[in-house]
């Protein structure tokens, strides 16, 4: 849909390299021989998601109208992501971008740099809080000079249902600006969409209304909303970077929460390895089990969606808790 099929002006990216224009070359070749459609060469309005969470909700809500393209592969951890010259293409081709600012550092600078029209930050539409047991997210970490502001901020907004009903309400009005000619079915979707958010809330609520302990253990700090939306106590390991390793004293300090509080269950997730969870489990006598981020979808998820691996994390939830 985007009549302009301009690439890189210099206003936009300072350094041009011959690098990215071997790889326009290259992904029009491919385009061209396999008829495959990169952002920016179809007749729908192209999106550009930075990870699954933003792709799955431009797909709910975009319906047959959009073409959406992930910056993130499936099976990729999101935080590590650097934008590579063939993706700086697909941005700068597209319609629309669709992030979340302060969890990928390097598509921040991507998205700041590229002449994109249609810019949408899904923290902007809901708030964001601080969680996890070190202050300081991934984006803090690689830049402090910019959007200090934001950081240590939890940006897992979207394990709460609440909070991502939130975000799908502005990605949908922000489409419907964008791309007017089929606002009446962005709406619609956008509807759909939240109704069945409100439903799986109310799938927590229940679920997780009668529970033997209210305190679980993860590796990641991932769980934050989530746990606060439904009275629960997330103790993470790792705190909010889920490859930093935990100081000797923050494993015996959750040793002995485990036992004075009742908790059964360390989780840990699958983009992530589970070292680290199994050791704090067997120096503890406990069990481990997967609680997924849903920050990508692989064959490993136990889930086909978004809604699904929900599910199964409440599933999981309740196991580790003792649903009564």
């Amino acid at each position: 849909m985007n009549v302009r099929r301009r690439l890189i002006r210099n206003s936009a990216v300072p350094a041009v390299t011959a690098l990215t224009l071997t790889a326009l070359s290259t992904l029009s070749t491919l385009s061209a021989c396999s008829g495959a459609s990169a952002a920016g060469n179809t007749d729908k309005f192209d999106v550009v998601a930075s990870f699954y969470p933003m792709a799955f909700l431009a797909e709910r809500i975009g319906g047959s109208h959009v073409h959406v393209t992930s910056l993130t592969r499936p099976g990729q951890e999101p935080h590590d992501l650097e934008i590579s010259a063939r993706e700086t293409v697909r941005l700068q081709e597209s319609d629309a971008v669709l992030y979340l600012k302060n969890l990928q550092p390097s598509v921040d600078k991507a998205v700041a740099q590229s002449e994109v029209k249609t810019k949408i930050d899904a923290a902007s539409f809901t708030t964001l809080e601080k969680h996890g047991n070190e202050v300081g997210g991934h984006a803090a970490e690689h830049d402090t000079s910019e959007n200090e502001e934001l950081a240590g901020l939890d940006p897992h907004i979207w394990l709460d249902p609440v909070r991502y009903a939130q975000v799908a309400q502005g990605v949908g009005k922000a489409f419907e600006k964008a791309d007017p000619g089929h606002a009446a079915d962005y709406r619609k979707n956008t509807a759909a969409l939240v109704g069945k958010l409100d439903a799986l809330d109310e799938q927590f609520k229940k679920g997780l209304a009668n529970t033997r302990t209210k305190v679980f253990i993860t590796t990641h700090a991932a769980f934050g909303y989530l746990a606060e939306r439904y009275g629960l106590t997330e103790e993470a390991i790792n705190g909010l970077d889920p490859d930093s390793e935990p100081s000797a004293a923050r494993v015996r300090s959750l040793e002995k929460m485990a036992k004075a509080d009742g908790v059964t269950t360390v989780f840990y997730e699958t983009l992530v390895s589970d070292k680290t969870a199994k050791t704090v489990a067997a120096d503890a006598g406990l069990r481990t089990d997967v609680l997924d981020p849903i920050e990508g979808i692989t064959d490993k998820s136990r889930g086909t969606d978004y809604f699904s691996v929900q599910e199964a994390n409440l599933k999981a939830l309740q196991k580790a808790l003792g649903t009564k």
